[in-house]
């Protein structure tokens, strides 16, 4: 072999080799980089003017002139949470339930069972007045919760819209959900805003970036993380006793690298340490979130009524704002309590007690909101009871805890001894949203300190991990 042709072989395996390298690193760059949100930021958008230009007589209407043109919808939407208001499946008895909003409890307004035409107004649909409600009907659907425009959409008993309303003008104004459509529901969970959820109320409508920096910094609406597919919304944390799909899920490396920090000692909290435990230091940052909800204490004529202390109708309340979460290992399910579950009376009853544990290797430290109550139950049966709050014959109407029960376990088929006390409970809520800036998330003391965060003996530590330790990091650099 010449020795130009031996050049030419070196010089062809030359750049086969660098051809090699750049399809390796242009393969590890997809892999590790994920998409980048802002990349699609302008919303396709149809003026939809033309299609609603005679009056409306019911808002049924409109949803069937919108499946004129999106056939699959309304079917869509019926598969998903928002319409059937039941998730995951829970054994009892033998029997597969399903379970979810529709026929758990909580420890805020304690139940939909028995008040569907009071709760039904955050239902992604119409005329839900009783447990007769038809699930199947199509025309029910309402689509305008979800996507009006004109800010003037509003619903009241049943899921009805506003009688004062210009449907026509509502159905034209139509788009995709902003904040304004999702935070209709959800800033006011609870019976009022910023109730139930402590990182959910009005101050992200117009958020500032120390507010929430993706939505005050960077524009975003809900669904640029909650990317919707069919109408199905992911983003659900609380199970109950099951896995999330695929489908459900949402964590932050949706945008995110699994390693976003140079700092290779805060990279490896990751695997054990939620995002939001160190970027979400406090929730409620700007209006206070109810933390307490005392239900024995509702009916007193006497009392002065504050919406932020007491209402004859409901008990009293206390408040708080700027709170720092409670922190416990999370794996994503919940033990949930199930409508008719016995009691330990002399408990603080968990609703729905995260799983997870120091040793389960996919659980992850997580901020929550932990709601204090004290609610109505049956001490003979020693089971919580749904009570019938509003309506005919309701406790709001005529405060007589006895009959709200007993009219309450018999819409849920639950028995009721005549005997009612009240116990207390609490209730988990994870918090996912407002993520501080950078320089105001938590710094190593916040947890590693004598006067850190973290009760590390209840995460399943006898002490913090790291006192009196070296950083192992420093160790590796050292051995380089």
């Amino acid at each position: 072999m010449n020795s130009f042709t031996h050049l030419i072989q070196k010089y062809l395996f030359l750049l086969t080799l660098v051809g090699s390298l750049f399809s390796m690193a242009e393969s590890v760059e997809k892999k590790v980089v994920p998409k980048n949100p802002l990349d699609h930021k302008v919303r396709p958008h149809l003026d939809h003017s033309a299609f609603f230009k005679k009056p409306i007589t019911s808002p049924q209407e409109i949803t069937l002139q919108c499946l004129s043109c999106h056939k699959d919808a309304a079917h869509q939407v019926m598969q998903t949470p928002h319409w059937t208001w039941t998730s995951g499946d829970v054994v009892r008895n033998g029997k597969s339930l399903k379970t979810g909003k529709k026929n758990l409890m909580n420890n805020f307004c304690i139940s939909v069972s028995g008040n569907w035409a009071s709760c039904a107004k955050c239902h992604a649909g119409y005329g839900w007045k009783d447990k007769n409600f038809d699930f199947t009907k199509k025309e029910n659907v309402d689509c305008l919760i979800c996507h009006d425009g004109s800010g003037t959409y509003s619903k009241g008993k049943e899921g009805m819209p506003d009688p004062k309303l210009d449907l026509a003008a509502v159905a034209r104004s139509v788009r995709v959900p902003y904040r304004e459509n999702c935070g209709t529901c959800h800033f006011n969970g609870g019976g009022g805003m910023g109730v139930k959820h402590g990182d959910l109320d009005d101050s992200l409508l117009n958020a500032s970036e120390e507010t929430d920096v993706h939505m005050g910094r960077l524009n975003f609406q809900c669904i640029d993380c909650h990317k919707t597919k069919e109408h199905l919304i992911p983003g659900k944390v609380n199970a109950t006793y099951t896995e999330l799909t695929k489908a459900e899920r949402f964590d932050c490396t949706k945008c995110h690298t699994e390693k976003p920090h140079k700092d290779h000692r805060i990279n490896e909290h990751i695997s054990r340490v939620a995002c939001q435990t160190c970027h979400i230091p406090e929730f409620a940052r700007k209006y206070p979130t109810k933390m307490e909800w005392d239900w024995s204490q509702a009916g007193n004529s006497k009392h002065k009524e504050n919406p932020h202390e007491y209402l004859k109708i409901k008990g009293s309340f206390k408040y708080d704002e700027g709170v720092i979460p409670e922190y416990a290992w999370y794996n994503g399910k919940m033990n949930r309590y199930i409508t008719g579950d016995k009691l330990d009376s002399e408990k603080d009853h968990a609703i729905n007690e995260p799983l997870g544990a120091r040793q389960d290797l996919s659980a992850k430290i997580w901020p929550f909101k932990v709601h204090h109550a004290k609610q109505i139950y049956d001490p003979i049966n020693q089971i919580l009871i749904p009570p019938i709050t509003s309506g005919e014959g309701g406790y709001w109407s005529k405060f007589d805890w006895s009959f709200a029960a007993k009219k309450g376990a018999e819409v849920a088929e639950l028995p009721y001894s005549g005997k009612y006390a009240f116990t207390s409970t609490h209730m988990y809520w994870p918090i996912n949203h407002m993520t501080a800036p950078a320089k105001k998330s938590l710094s190593c003391k916040d947890c590693h300190s004598p006067s850190g965060r973290l009760d590390w003996k209840l995460l399943g530590y006898e002490k913090d991990p790291v006192s009196g330790k070296k950083s192992p990091y420093k160790r590796r650099v050292k051995e380089k």
